[in-house]
């Protein structure tokens, strides 16, 4: 029994019990994982809206949560009625567009021989699954809206009670349960400070690319231009293999409507706005113990892929970084 109560008076091996719990927990909870992050992410984001905002506009904090949510609320609703038909049209054409341009024998030599590379690999596979899990994503549109609405709405609670909370919370400190909080007290400040803060910078990373690149694509011709928005968006929030990854249908669509001179301008813009996102945009937003190697980068976003599909290719990174900074790596420089 003594030895027993010195394991758990250890706290390394307490500190490992407890994270061990929490990962077992979420598991358990793995069929809510997409309102979970969805919450999360919402939480995370309009918080740190509301903060910049009120600490420039000197009114009261719970008005400025009312005013961001109804606003944001009333131009999802907007762009929904108005632009979701178009959104749906255009993306459904961009798939059919790029898959019949893939099936389809072309006279070009280097073209053939990289379509008869891909079959040989069996990549098409990955390829069709691709646009296959895109329409079950558009045919599931309801519930995904459900879910982030139910996402919104407890992130709204959340930030109108957020004084409330962080007072009732710290109780559970004085309490029985303080062995609990205080660990997680210690993973959720790491979390919030690596996770939130790659998240947030990869959101602001992506619509940036978006924008650049929309503008861009405008200038030189190219059809569905909300489709391709969503498209790049979304891509834009996987970081470095999202840019790779927009280069195949960005290429397709290039040489379908102007020839090689219109893929050699895509692959100069691709450059060009990777140029600004690893010299300009990622230093600003992310620390340097975030700046990982691109092995590292690839190997993590193939694994989070494999066991947790499309959401971990964009919260693969983050995780990492979040474990990075619970082992303490990133406080070694790595000399002597």
């Amino acid at each position: 029994m003594d030895e027993l109560t010195k394991w758990f008076q250890n706290k390394s091996l307490k500190r490992i019990f407890i994270f061990a719990l929490i990962v077992l927990i979420l598991f358990s909870m793995k069929s809510m994982i997409n309102f979970i992050l969805l919450t999360f992410i919402f939480s995370f984001l309009m918080d740190r809206l509301v903060t910049i905002v009120s600490s420039k506009v000197p009114i009261n904090w719970k008005l400025i949560v009312l005013v961001s949510y109804t606003a944001i609320v009333g131009l999802l609703t907007w762009g929904i009625v108005k632009y979701l038909p178009i959104i749906t049209y255009e993306i459904t054409a961009l798939i059919r567009q790029v898959k019949t341009f893939y099936q389809q024998p072309q006279d070009n030599i280097i073209l053939n021989y990289i379509f008869s590379f891909l079959g040989k690999n069996e990549i098409s596979q990955y390829f069709e699954q691709g646009l296959a899990f895109a329409m079950r994503s558009f045919s599931g549109i309801s519930h995904l809206a459900l879910q982030i609405f139910l996402a919104l709405l407890l992130s709204l609670f959340y930030l109108l009670e957020k004084p409330r909370l962080v007072t009732f919370t710290k109780k559970m400190k004085y309490s029985k349960l303080a062995p609990f909080y205080n660990e997680i007290e210690f993973f959720g400040g790491k979390f919030i400070r690596t996770f939130g803060k790659v998240l947030e910078a990869q959101f602001i990373i992506a619509v940036v690319n978006c924008m650049l690149s929309i503008i861009a694509l405008s200038f030189m011709g190219f059809p569905q231009l909300f489709g391709l928005a969503i498209m790049i968006f979304f891509l834009g929030l996987i970081p470095v293999a999202g840019v790779i990854i927009s280069l195949v249908p960005l290429c397709m669509i290039a040489y379908t409507i102007g020839g090689l001179i219109k893929v050699v301008y895509v692959l100069i813009m691709i450059a060009i706005i990777h140029g600004i996102e690893a010299y300009i945009l990622n230093p600003k937003l992310m620390s340097s113990k975030t700046d990982l190697p691109i092995f590292y980068t690839f190997i993590v976003l193939i694994f989070s892929e494999h066991f947790f599909g499309v959401w971990g290719l964009i919260i693969g990174i983050p995780v990492f970084v979040f474990f990075l900074d619970v082992f303490e790596v990133t406080k070694s420089d790595g000399k002597g």
